[in-house]
């Protein structure tokens, strides 16, 4: 890929092509991992394909994990643009705000849902390629995995992707001031 994709000047206000694919990748795994979560939870135990539900939010949510330390490397050798002048002091605040707090949720659920599983004494196993080891039984850190999971789970990461989804819309159907366009490829004149 040419280096003027992989690391646009930052006077485009683009984010690097490598930056918008772990943020369409991540925000289409999001969108996947949360469903299954609800699915998961209301299956009834006896449910022949309960485990094979299990297992894939699991799957995803360690591919999530995988991702958001990858990406967290590459945003910190390839910093976001500037954001525009247009943009008061408290959008701005709050856009480095909660997307610190996105990447809190991105590390956080996963890193909780494997203490619960794997200090519990239920395997993670990874798309059922291989099994991920597990950690010694301990309910003090499955009770601390199963707060951390209730508070990025059922409150934060809604409130951050529901906020976030909002916040794009405000800027593509109000302000039409390009916000979104910084996350797009860029498009080829001609």
């Amino acid at each position: 890929m040419p280096e003027t994709l992989m690391n646009p000047p930052a006077s485009a206000g683009r984010y690097t092509a490598v930056a918008q694919v772990f943020h369409w990748l991540m925000a289409g795994l999001m969108f996947a991992v949360l469903p299954l979560a609800w699915v998961m939870i209301n299956m009834p135990r006896t449910a022949e394909t309960r485990e094979d539900v299990y297992t894939l939010h699991k799957s995803v949510g360690l591919t999530i994990l995988a991702l958001a330390v990858v990406r967290l490397a590459w945003r910190a050798r390839h910093p976001a643009p500037p954001l525009p002048r247009s943009l008061s002091t408290w959008e701005r605040v709050s856009s480095h705000v909660s997307h610190w707090l996105l990447y809190l949720i991105l590390f956080g659920m996963p890193v909780s849902g494997y203490m619960i599983s794997a200090a519990g004494g239920h395997p993670v196993t990874y798309f059922w390629l291989f099994t991920v080891p597990g950690l010694p039984r301990s309910d003090a850190v499955v009770q601390a995995g199963i707060w951390l999971h209730a508070v990025t789970g059922q409150w934060l990461v809604y409130a951050l992707i529901v906020t976030h989804v909002l916040a794009t819309a405000w800027h593509v159907a109000v302000r039409r001031d390009g916000i979104l366009d910084r996350m797009m490829p860029a498009q080829r004149a001609g």
